[in-house]
């Protein structure tokens, strides 16, 4: 064999996806995108995500579980997790006791969130006081159009919906910064020090009533709110308030390439899990789609990944068809689909560019995430890197490596360990990304495509 013959048989040539992506897949792609960015613009919150999710698989024939009831092959059903987490199955032709193929995503992303007595007045400027959630670069919210999402449970106990900032007519939340005129000593900070958790604080108005006291800038902004959500002060205790970035999902680049957003980390993985199990039919195995809360912070909580509901629900779904939870589970797969770091040329020094994920090259698979020494992390197997290597081959599916940046810079974590910890075999997947955690992160398209085309794959396996 010639030296080129060679290469092209043993060595691994991976190459960009668009030198390969048919003027059908093309149109394929961006129908697909087009969907996915309406997704973003309506759901910015984790409750926001588990809404739209319970509304478009009801209008495909998905049914919320009931304990007892009977299933059948190609029946459709749901678990809505107190608003802020789902389960879906569509279930399959073969008994559970072989197993389910599982997607599992998570819905939350990092925020500005609320703090339960939230409302005060200083200089005659009214605030809101915030804690962060999740790992943010405080220093990257200051200066930026923030929208405020979330439910307020009243005095009454009747709920409202609060959404200000993103209609074009709605006002929109900023938290200020120093200027650089007076920031000779702020500059010298290091980044995580230049604006403190609790320099965090919003600006919700400037106009005092009219009349005598004090507070009276503050007694205004909380006349607003009551005239428009008829709360009271201490309603903010019974309160789920955040803030995020104002503004849709936009396209990035003259070509239009990429997708700009906020909270690309996750719901781009939760997107590519929902579509192809909205429309699919009967699968040989139970086809299982997990959208997860509190991921950001641990999974931790009665909505995140390490609560017991994703058993309840996998029990419900046995014990409708006289299967054994223990069985199915150490014969199930799951993708924890998450986002990887896309590699960037603006700051090489943090990443193992032979094994890093970059945009364009499609689908990451990560075989472990965690810290340094791997710590906090699944470790797949070979035999579970062989099966999706396999199973995503199969479906012409583009695919690449990806790990977490250099051995000894940082890490993190996805819900891989949880499902792993359940006795499933669990492999990592998802979306590069640019500016991951940032008020905006970056994507790009042919990468979101076929993520949900590997998903699909899995489901399908």
């Amino acid at each position: 064999m010639t030296i080129d013959e060679l290469k092209e048989s043993l060595l691994a040539a991976p190459k960009n996806g668009y030198t390969k992506l048919s003027a059908q897949e093309r149109e394929n792609m961006e129908t697909y995108c087009k969907g996915y960015a309406a997704f973003m613009d309506a759901c910015k919150t984790e409750r926001e995500a588990t809404a739209w999710t319970v509304a478009a698989a009801e209008n495909h024939g998905f049914k919320a579980l009931v304990p007892g009831m009977k299933l059948n092959p190609g029946d459709k059903v749901y678990f809505n997790n107190r608003g802020k987490s789902i389960v879906l199955a569509v279930m399959g032709s073969e008994s559970l006791n072989n197993g389910a193929n599982i997607c599992a995503a998570h819905v939350d992303s990092p925020r500005i969130d609320i703090k339960p007595n939230p409302l005060y007045e200083d200089s005659e400027i009214a605030y809101l006081k915030t804690h962060y959630y999740g790992g943010v670069k405080k220093y990257q919210w200051p200066t930026i159009a923030l929208a405020l999402h979330g439910v307020i449970y009243r005095k009454d106990g009747s709920v409202v919906t609060v959404t200000i900032g993103e209609d074009d007519s709605d006002p929109i939340l900023v938290i200020s910064d120093l200027l650089p005129h007076l920031a000779a000593d702020q500059m010298q900070k290091t980044a995580s020090q230049v604006i403190a958790g609790e320099q965090l604080n919003v600006i919700m108005g400037s106009e005092p009533l009219e009349g005598e006291g004090s507070d009276l800038v503050k007694l205004h902004i909380m006349k607003l709110l009551n005239e428009k959500y008829g709360i009271i002060e201490s309603d903010f205790l019974s309160a789920e308030l955040t803030l995020v970035p104002a503004g849709k999902c936009r396209e990035v680049g003259l070509d239009r390439s990429l997708l700009g957003a906020y909270g690309h980390d996750d719901r781009v993985c939760a997107y590519a899990e929902i579509v192809p199990l909205l429309t699919m039919g009967t699968p040989k195995h139970t086809a299982v789609c997990i959208l997860a809360d509190k991921e950001e912070i641990g999974s931790v909580g009665i909505s995140g990944m390490q609560s017991y509901y994703f058993e309840t629900f996998m029990q419900d779904l046995c014990d409708a068809t006289g299967a054994s939870l223990n069985r199915c589970l150490e014969n199930s797969f799951c993708l924890s689909a998450d986002v990887s770091n896309a590699f960037d040329p603006n700051f090489p020094e943090t990443c193992d560019k032979r094994n890093n994920s970059q945009l364009n090259y499609g689908v990451a698979i990560c075989k472990y995430t965690g810290s340094r020494g791997k710590g906090g992390a699944s470790d797949a197997s070979a035999e579970a890197m062989g099966h999706v290597r396999t199973t995503l081959d199969n479906a012409n599916v583009t695919w690449q490596i990806a790990t977490l940046g250099k051995v000894d810079q940082g890490g993190g974590g996805t819900v891989a360990a949880y499902m792993a910890n359940r006795n499933i075999v669990t492999v990592d997947a998802g979306v590069p990304v640019l500016c991951m955690h940032a008020p905006m992160e970056i994507v790009s398209k042919y990468d979101c495509y076929m993520t949900m085309k590997a998903c699909e794959a899995i489901y399908l396996a």
